[in-house]
């Protein structure tokens, strides 16, 4: 139940919404009740059977039953005998019209708010479980399936809208339905409604016993769903490459399996879910049952105070228990599956995000001096560091290259100045401040960053250039794409600036897409650029262009540019060699090779 109170706790004004759910629903249940409460009157008095009964007008005034039953029977009476038996008849008819417009206005209204508090959850929980992830480290994206992620955001948050948002009404209105029927029932005949209420935990017992077997089902449910759903982001991804190594046949075979266990695992738990309705029913008329047989029998024995008229209404009243008891039992039941979705979807939440800002962050208004690395080291578990010891500084103004083989840790260094990750052993510090006191977005507002892949999202050309740019002035976006020589492109597009360029830019080429993310860069503007191998997954043609943008880019910026191919780098004012997670060189282009180093290697290897 924690659960289910933890997903309430997002709804607005739930303190205002209670109390009027509750007054709704009670005075719903009230006048249903009423409803059938006429049931005995009626025929009682209408059929005369206690025809030597006087009924007498109730003096003292009170919200109790007994006063409105004898006032109902009092006024009854007076009308049979001033006006006959069909006048009190359409005084029936009238009052049971009255009661059934009022119970359905309030069974309305409590609808109207469960709904409400359902939305509000909805947005609110799923807004928090986006926020919590887009807050977290890269790292934890690493070990995170995205699509698991993309299914508790999705498939979990409206299960928990189907499933334990239902609750209010598996939880307080059917209960509350049941418990003013039994008050009914004890105004009518105590000693019965009490042999009944012996007869209600056997059935209890059995309801009981199903619902403790959904929550497992309802667990493996939702995890297969992430699975699927991940599956199917992957299959969408890398259609290409699964056309072009036939793998169709083993993908389809991969989602069979898994779709056929999440069949398996639905099935189960529905042959459980679907066997409580039909157990509470067969129990409920299986008590009605003996209750017809006992209570009927004393009446006929003339050993029961309840007339013929009263036993035939208390019956009727003790069915109408059947469908909430029934409605409760089907709601328990499906509360399991909304259970185990919300615990999913709080176990993203309750995740705590490991880059954070101090509670004394400093805000950086610019970039002035020099970032430092000070016997930096920095591992991504605790077996194997990536970076050992580095000292660096990368003055204002300045351009230093980061080269080396692959897996050297030359993006993982790179990736430490933004904050993607926090050292795990020395320093950062960027104007002396270190990176750990500095507010992440004053931070991030100082960087521009442009990698080999290029990030660029399924929208128009115009929005991509703006990405993340408050009302950004047309002719910036257009002087920012000049600048990067996209303009004569996207002019030359469909619609120009505001073409849509599909799915991660697809629409475009590669040296159109790296020089959409440069002129995103540029419009940008910020004092020191990170530059990950922005140009090595490209053509001759494309690496020309695409290089002129990335000059122009420079210019008059603090540069850390990571780079394979050696002659785009010769200018930079430091290259720095960087082997097994360690600074081997460093020097001006000329010196290194002088030194006849693991530079010169490298620099001959793409010679020849």
């Amino acid at each position: 139940m924690k659960v289910f109170f933890r997903v309430f706790s997002y709804a607005k004004k739930l303190r205002l919404f209670v109390p009027q759910y509750i007054i709704f629903v009670l005075l719903s249940v009230i006048f249903s009740v009423f409803n059938l409460a006429l049931i005995a009157p009626l025929l009682n008095v209408l059929f005369k059977i206690e025809d030597n009964k006087v009924y007498e007008k109730p003096e003292n005034f009170s919200v109790s039953t007994t006063y409105i039953v004898d006032s109902f029977y009092y006024q009854f009476n007076s009308i049979i005998e001033q006006h006959g038996e069909k006048s009190a008849l359409v005084f029936v008819c009238l009052v049971v019209l009255v009661s059934v417009l009022l119970t359905n206005v309030f069974r309305y209204l409590s609808a109207i708010i469960v709904a409400r508090v359902r939305l509000d959850v909805v947005k609110f929980l799923r807004m928090d479980v986006f926020n919590r992830v887009s807050r977290m480290h890269l790292g934890f994206f690493s070990n995170e399936r995205k699509g698991d992620l993309i299914s508790r955001v999705t498939n979990d948050v409206q299960e928990v809208e189907v499933s334990l948002l239902n609750g209010p009404k598996a939880l307080f209105r059917e209960p509350a339905t049941i418990i003013i029927y039994f008050i009914a029932l004890f105004s009518i005949s105590y000693k019965l409604t009490f042999f009944t209420l012996l007869l209600l935990p056997t059935a209890g017992g059995a309801l009981g016993y199903i619902v403790r077997r959904l929550k497992r089902k309802a667990v493996q449910s939702q995890e297969s769903l992430g699975r699927i759903v991940n599956i199917l982001d992957e299959t969408l991804g890398g259609m290409r490459i699964i056309k072009a190594f036939n793998a169709r046949g083993y993908i389809q075979n991969k989602i069979d399996t898994e779709t056929s266990f999440y069949r398996r695992v639905n099935l189960s738990y529905s042959y459980r879910k679907e066997l409580g309705s039909p157990i509470s029913e067969f129990l409920g008329i299986t008590i009605v049952a003996m209750i017809l047989y006992v209570g009927g029998s004393l009446v006929l024995d003339n050993q029961s105070e309840l007339s013929a008229g009263e036993f035939i209404a208390y019956l009727i009243i003790f069915s109408q228990i059947i469908s909430p008891a029934k409605s409760f039992a089907q709601g328990v039941s499906g509360l399991q599956k909304g259970i185990a979705s919300g615990e999913r979807i709080f176990s993203v939440i309750d995740n705590v995000p490991e880059i954070i800002n101090a509670s004394n962050a400093k805000i950086l208004k610019g970039f002035n001096d020099q970032i430092s690395f000070e016997n930096v080291s920095f591992a991504y578990n605790q077996d194997q560091r990536v970076l050992k010891d580095i000292n660096l500084t990368i003055k204002k103004g300045t351009t230093v290259a980061l080269v080396g083989s692959s897996g050297g840790g030359k993006s993982t260094l790179a990736d430490l100045i933004p904050r993607f990750y926090d050292v795990t052993g020395g320093d950062i510090k960027i104007d002396g401040h270190s990176l750990k006191e500095c507010d992440i977005d004053s931070l991030r507002q100082q960087l521009g960053i442009v990698t080999q892949e290029s990030i660029l999202f399924n929208d128009s050309v115009f929005n991509n250039i703006a990405f993340g740019i408050v009302d950004a002035k047309e002719e910036d976006v257009i002087n920012a794409a000049k600048i990067a020589n996209a303009h004569n492109f996207i002019v030359e597009l469909e619609n120009g600036y505001e073409t849509n360029i599909g799915e991660r830019g697809l629409k475009l080429s590669g040296g159109q897409r790296q020089r959409l993310s440069i002129a995103r860069a540029i419009l940008k503007n910020p004092p020191i650029l990170i530059l990950d191998e922005a140009t090595s997954a490209l053509d001759s043609e494309s690496e020309k262009l695409v290089q002129e943008a990335l000059s122009n880019l420079m210019k008059n910026r603090t540069s850390v540019v990571i780079a394979h191919r050696l002659s785009t780098i010769q200018h930079a004012d430091e290259i720095v060699v960087i082997q097994s997670g360690e600074i081997i060189e460093r020097g001006g282009h000329e010196e290194l090779l002088a030194k006849g180093g693991v530079y010169k290697k490298l620099s001959a290897m793409q010679n020849t």
